[in-house]
């Protein structure tokens, strides 16, 4: 196992998480609805939690923490950014786009376990595995409620 790819791969992962937390600010201060608020606030926290975990094994390693987001993941947030104003903050639009934002997340992941998992120690699969399943959930949550918008 080579610990600098082992590095790259937490760090790709740490700079995700930077770009989920970003983005639910973001949407947070796009909307008025205290719901959505709340539900954005929660999400911002799990990725807290995950960046968390993935710096203290990137720590581990005697690795340097990645620090900032992803080209991508700013201009997901200034699409998101741009939406808002022109649709008047509507609820469907951001949470279209936190779905999005949630699918590049996973993609993110799934590309660190396809790509870099004989990188990895078993407790870092474990954990890069909760981790998408949790950003999986949170998709899941934000993909129910814009769907009941269209079917409501």
């Amino acid at each position: 196992m080579e610990n600098n790819k082992a590095i790259d791969a937490l760090n790709s992962l740490i700079i995700i998480n930077n770009d989920r937390i970003e983005g639910y600010e973001t949407a947070a201060e796009a909307t008025e609805e205290k719901e959505l608020k709340n539900l954005f606030a929660k999400f911002i926290a799990s990725s807290q939690k995950c960046k968390q975990e993935l710096t203290q094994e990137v720590r581990n390693l005697g690795g340097e923490i990645a620090e900032g987001t992803k080209a991508s993941g700013k201009f997901f947030r200034a699409w998101m950014d741009v939406k808002a104003a022109i649709t008047g903050k509507n609820r469907k639009a951001i949470l279209k786009s936190c779905e999005n934002g949630e699918e590049r997340a996973i993609e993110a992941y799934n590309d660190v376990i396809e790509d870099d998992v004989e990188h990895l120690t078993t407790h870092q699969k474990n954990m890069i595995k909760a981790h998408k399943s949790l950003i999986k959930g949170d998709q899941d949550h934000v993909k129910a409620l814009s769907d009941a918008l269209v079917n409501a």
